[in-house]
């Protein structure tokens, strides 16, 4: 839930925006009160009403300013079921992009730091967190993530690493050094080759439970002469790369031994 912004729904419309804007339709100029709440009606100077809502987080997919191909939310759905990333955990994530996955762990209430290599892309990032309302547990970080990985290995731990990037393997080689024993690691790639790479970066480290999966999701079809899946498009988006830290992950874990 933010303050920051809401959608403003009528039919098939759909308008982000947020109290006190002024914008202007075919249906009417649609001002925002300043004290808008959700479950509002706002009507337009020509009386056509939107119905004010809450932003979820596929809302924020189809809302949220681009500068890329944001990581589609069947993915994101896979990395978070996948890794459990929950309230209270440490997320490292790189290659931030549009800022979708960070939004969403966010919004599950993890703290997320994450680096994006491109300065304007990193700004646009921001002001989409902002949108989102969680600026206050995620941080954008202008730079590249491999040039600070000894500097965040020598601090507090991870509990998953989360990457969208083309140098993931090389971040995946220092992942025993980022995070808690059992910590998650995900790395996302359009690519195959990409994937291969990390997968192999991934057995060198000594992570375990190294799971490789390609995401395909097809819509149904559904007519008086029966159902079937859609034929339109082959709907792979990617593929999706799961490990764990070793339990002796940097010494993170340290059970007690008994004493006689």
């Amino acid at each position: 839930m933010t303050d920051d912004a809401y959608l403003l729904v009528h039919e098939d419309r759909e308008y982000l925006l947020e109290p006190g804007a002024e914008f202007g339709t075919d249906l009417g100029v649609i001002e925002v009160p300043d004290d808008v709440e959700a479950g509002d009606t706002v009507e337009t100077h020509l009386g056509t009403g939107f119905e004010v809502r809450e932003l979820r987080g596929p809302d924020l997919f189809d809302h949220l300013e681009r500068t890329g191909a944001p990581m589609m939310p069947r993915d994101v759905g896979l990395v978070m079921g996948h890794t459990g990333a929950a309230g209270g955990d440490r997320v490292l994530d790189a290659g931030t992009g549009t800022g979708i996955l960070a939004v969403y762990l966010g919004r599950a209430g993890a703290d997320v730091t994450t680096y994006e290599a491109d300065p304007e892309f990193a700004e646009v990032a921001r002001e989409n967190v902002a949108t989102a309302g969680v600026e206050a547990r995620v941080e954008v970080r202008a730079g590249d993530l491999t040039e600070e990985l000894d500097a965040l290995a020598a601090g507090e731990p991870f509990d998953v690493l989360t990457l969208d990037t083309g140098d993931a393997p090389a971040v995946v080689e220092r992942a025993p050094d980022l995070l808690v024993g059992g910590g998650f690691v995900a790395v996302y790639s359009p690519f195959v080759e990409g994937t291969r790479d990390a997968e192999r970066a991934a057995r060198e480290a000594g992570l375990d439970a190294i799971e490789t999966v390609e995401t395909i999701q097809r819509e149904m079809d559904f007519s008086e002469r029966g159902s079937r899946p859609s034929t339109a498009g082959v709907g792979h988006t990617g593929y999706l790369l799961f490990a764990r830290a070793p339990e002796s992950a940097f010494g993170r874990c340290t059970a007690s031994t008994p004493t006689g």
